[in-house]
């Protein structure tokens, strides 16, 4: 039996009144109609759902990351944070680490540079990046240009990685909407300004130069 079919002998038998050990069918349903309708609907209802396929973790499709890098001074002890997100929003991986002494600019392309590199590590290649540096974001995109020098280096190898990707697209997004990739950037300054310096062993000079 059709579903159709089925649906429209339920339809009617929905309207069979009870009586006294009796069922009162509906005019124009005969108790062999009825029973059939029964009959189908408890075949269909028994039949077992069609199992839905279960997907191992993978890193396939388009990954999010949210990056962000800090310093404190401008240039000084500075950060990055990066935040990978699966393609259904989920948390896939948080990567913080200090830098050392660097400018913001210095720190956001660092942070760039290190999810571009674990993207490659993971097997990643669709990627959308986001972050709050409107000059990285821009330089990236081809809207400004590349000035200062210790940035080019920084950009040329950055294109070299994204070069390697299916696809790959950056945002701008405001800082409140980076919140977290920030607190990791400035994790990562805070563990390394916690994390006691080695002596340095080696001959002195008296001197740059």
């Amino acid at each position: 039996m059709d579903t159709a079919t089925l649906l429209a002998l339920l339809r009617r038998l929905a309207h069979a009144q009870p009586g006294p050990k009796i069922l009162h069918l509906p005019a124009g349903l005969s108790p062999h109609e009825a029973i059939q309708a029964v009959q189908a609907a408890v075949k269909a209802l028994e039949k077992p759902a069609p199992a839905i396929p279960v997907h191992a973790a993978t890193t396939s499709g388009v990954m999010r990351v949210h990056i962000d890098g800090a310093s404190r001074g401008n240039p000084g002890p500075a950060g990055i944070g990066v935040l990978f997100l699966g393609p259904d929003g989920a948390v896939v991986e948080r990567l913080h680490r200090g830098i050392g002494e660097a400018t913001n600019n210095v720190a956001e392309y660092s942070a760039l540079l290190a999810a571009l590199e674990r993207a490659t590590t993971m097997g990643i290649t669709d990627l959308e990046v986001y972050s709050d540096s409107e000059l990285l974001v821009r330089q990236l995109q081809g809207r400004y240009q590349v000035k200062h020098p210790v940035l080019r280096p920084l950009y040329a190898t950055a294109r070299k990685r994204i070069a390697g990707l299916s696809h790959f697209a950056i945002h701008h997004v405001p800082r409140e909407r980076n919140a977290e990739a920030d607190a990791l950037a400035n994790r990562g300054i805070d563990e390394a300004v916690r994390r006691p310096r080695r002596p340095q062993v080696g001959l002195d000079h008296g001197g740059d130069g």
